[in-house]
């Protein structure tokens, strides 16, 4: 089951004086996290409004309504940002990393099972992804010609692999 609020960086210090904080964001881009209106502490448990949010070199400084003052802003140092599932429009093709983790990859072509996704790595050109299957671990390219289908609901990718991937002899 899919979690309706999810992790997406960690505020990490205060900027300024007038209780903005500095959030280290956990997404593929600092923009991301300027979007949206609400964000949330302690699992979706807390609703934030964000006042205002832009990003400045790797970090994205946030305004947070009730929060005018350094004092109260430093209460949140250290403290896990999530938004929520719904306030997300991901386009065809995208996943959040977390409903990636533990799904099925199977041949697209024979139906051989080759283990469960356990990492996505950002490397810049294109994602990979860990597949491990017991004690064997295998590293898989996310691009067209490898992952045929994702379907997260029913937590199963479908691939070709390149020749050798899984089997280098």
């Amino acid at each position: 089951m899919k979690k309706q609020f999810l992790e997406t960086g960690e505020i990490v210090t205060t900027h300024g004086i007038k209780g903005e904080v500095r959030v280290y964001p956990w997404c593929d881009t600092p923009d991301f996290l300027t979007d949206f209106k609400h964000v949330y502490l302690k699992k979706g448990e807390i609703k934030l409004t964000v006042e205002d949010a832009r990003v400045h070199k790797n970090i994205v400084i946030m305004k947070l309504e009730g929060y005018d003052t350094i004092e109260r802003a430093v209460t949140l140092r250290g403290q896990v940002l999530y938004i929520s599932r719904s306030d997300v429009k991901l386009a065809e093709g995208e996943y959040f990393v977390q409903d990636l983790i533990g799904i099925k990859v199977i041949d697209d072509d024979t139906g051989e099972e080759y283990g469960v996704i356990t990492d996505v790595s950002q490397t810049g050109a294109n994602d990979v992804y860990t597949i491990k299957n017991g004690e064997l671990e295998y590293l898989i390219p996310a691009i067209p010609q490898v992952i045929i289908d994702t379907d997260t609901e029913r937590e199963i990718m479908r691939i070709k692999p390149l020749e050798g991937l899984f089997n280098p002899d």
